[in-house]
């Protein structure tokens, strides 16, 4: 079988590379405010709970229609769903009433965004681990652990009056290259079922791959689908870049299928992604480890049963599979972080 094999292009008219104009660079800073606006001046309610979090839902029963969570900017130095964002929202705002969603839209790390940096403190997108929404007791009060219970707290008020579907789409890019340019991490949890009707708009969204993630972790859209059974995803499109330094016209298909989810348009029918499964997830314990594989290994690149991964100490994980495909290899993540993954095809 050719796991590489159909990897999805994407083409569109849209500008190749968005200028940094100051409706990116307002939304980059957590600024809703003439989105906020239109949409109110149409009927909508809306809500700013907090800077770079937008509610909008219907002004009669709200929670009737799909409930549906937007995030990006989870990570600083992750821009261009930013700037997919920003166009989405500008298209809404001229025409408020075809939005067919309540939505909630958070640019997760307005100050990290600002630095350029990935982080200002530690990892945003691992500080999702609290039932209630509040900062984990004895946590320390660093800027991401406080960030991270601001949007936990919009996300409870947001869904808890969702009567219909809850989708959550965490957008992001990837700090190395991919065989896949664009891929998914789906939690394996709730329905089987469910989870087709995700990963089948992930395809038609352009999505190359999806790795079915059956470990626990503190990510967001990991937090969403075990706290209120959303179908979520952490979606990752292309590398990182600095705003406006983004080639958007690789993800004119994705953010043609992103319009069609927020005013219930149809959306040309994809491929289906190719399927991957976690097989070994591989953390760092202590200031000796040492990943073994080189700076400029790819995702999804294939190592063969008893190649090396990473040491530690005396402990080294090596590949048990025939074949196992890195995912994620990340030297620099504190202790008791996921440093690489490894994925095997379904």
């Amino acid at each position: 079988m050719d796991y590489f094999g159909g990897g999805h292009g994407s083409g569109g008219s849209m500008t190749p590379a968005a200028e940094v104009t100051g409706q990116v660079t307002g939304l980059a800073a957590g600024d809703f405010s003439a989105v906020a606006d239109s949409f109110s001046n149409a009927g909508f309610t809306v809500r700013l709970p907090a800077r770079g979090i937008l509610q909008i839902s219907a002004a009669e029963q709200p929670g009737q229609r799909m409930c549906l969570l937007l995030s990006a900017g989870i990570h600083g130095d992750e821009t261009a769903p930013v700037e997919i964002l920003e166009q989405l929202l500008r298209k809404l705002a001229v025409n408020p009433h075809i939005l067919g969603v309540d939505l909630l839209v958070v640019i997760g790390h307005p100050a990290a965004i600002a630095l350029g940096r990935r982080y200002v403190e530690f990892d945003l997108n691992r500080m999702f681990v609290s039932d209630s929404g509040e900062p984990v007791r004895g946590a320390p009060p660093d800027a991401e652990t406080q960030r991270a219970a601001v949007i936990m707290r919009a996300t409870h008020e947001f869904f808890a009056k969702a009567n219909a579907g809850r989708w959550h789409l965490d957008l992001h890019t990837a700090i190395r290259a991919s065989h896949f340019p664009t891929f998914a991490i789906v939690p394996d949890l709730g329905s089987a079922e469910a989870r087709r009707e995700l990963i089948d708009w992930l395809g038609d969204a352009g999505i190359g791959a999806v790795v079915l993630n059956t470990k626990p972790s503190g990510t967001f859209s990991a937090w969403t689908a075990a706290q209120f059974g959303a179908l979520s995803c952490t979606a990752e499109l292309g590398r990182i870049a600095p705003l406006g330094k983004n080639d958007l016209s690789k993800f004119a298909v994705t953010q043609t299928a992103l319009q069609a989810l927020l005013t219930g348009g149809a959306v040309p029918k994809g491929r289906r992604p190719q399927h991957f499964v976690v097989a070994q997830e591989i953390i760092k314990a202590s200031d000796g480890f040492y990943l073994l594989v080189t700076r400029d290994a790819t995702n999804f690149m294939p190592m063969g049963e008893g190649d090396p991964i990473a040491e530690d100490g005396d402990h080294v994980w090596e590949v048990r599979a025939e074949t196992e495909f890195l995912l994620f290899a990340n030297q620099d993540v504190a202790i008791g972080q996921r440093a690489a993954l490894m994925v095997v095809p379904v």
